[in-house]
């Protein structure tokens, strides 16, 4: 889906909110007031940018029927282990609900199996939040990625990158770290948040 401008981004956000709360969409003079802004041209811009790119939709001729098209979810891409290396994720399965936390489009989340991460408290069950990057260059030796190996698998690990070689580390004494030629290590995300579920 298309990316927000910081303005779009800000109607949008705050067109959840209040629908969420109110369960109606809001006049346009509220939205005005919410924007800070004075004329209804600023907002029947954004709208249509935002209905553009698929964001929001309305019955035409008819006030107050925005609906909020893009799930607040996290797409759950599959698992990713903390221990060995599992087959890579690739069909959505689930969403993970995240309306209140600072996401941008393109995070995915991950269900943690395997323990080899447990001393950075991300343990088995766990969902990670990742973020994709542009160029594994910028990424700074010790963050946690989840990183495609080929012909092996995606696991969830510390990357640390020296010349040619990339190393994988655990966080767990018991896991030695694993070590590859760069272009053999795919990294498919760097993570973001960690979310733990709780039975009563």
């Amino acid at each position: 889906m298309e990316s927000l401008t910081e303005v779009q981004r800000q109607l949008y956000d705050w067109l959840v909110d209040y629908i969420k709360q109110n369960q109606h969409s809001p006049s346009i003079r509220q939205m005005m007031r919410a924007m800070d802004l004075k004329s209804p041209a600023p907002i029947q811009s954004r709208l249509e940018h935002l209905r553009n790119k698929g964001y929001i939709d309305w019955t035409e001729g008819r006030a107050r029927t925005i609906r909020i098209l893009q799930s607040q979810g996290v797409p759950i891409l599959g698992a990713i282990a903390a221990g060995s290396l599992v087959e890579p994720f690739t069909d959505t399965q689930e969403q993970l609900d995240f309306s209140s936390a600072a996401l941008r489009p393109g995070d995915f989340a991950l269900r943690v199996t395997g323990d080899s991460m447990i001393e950075a408290l991300i343990d088995k069950g766990d969902i990670v939040i990742m973020r994709p990057v542009q160029d594994p260059k910028t990424i700074k030796d010790g963050t946690i990625v989840a990183a495609r190996v080929e012909g092996e698998g995606t696991t969830l690990k510390h990357y640390y990158r020296k010349g040619s070689k990339v190393t994988l580390k655990p966080a767990n004494s018991n896991y030695s770290p694993m070590e590859y030629p760069a272009p053999q290590v795919q990294v498919q995300g760097v993570l973001v948040a960690v979310w733990r579920g709780y039975s009563a």
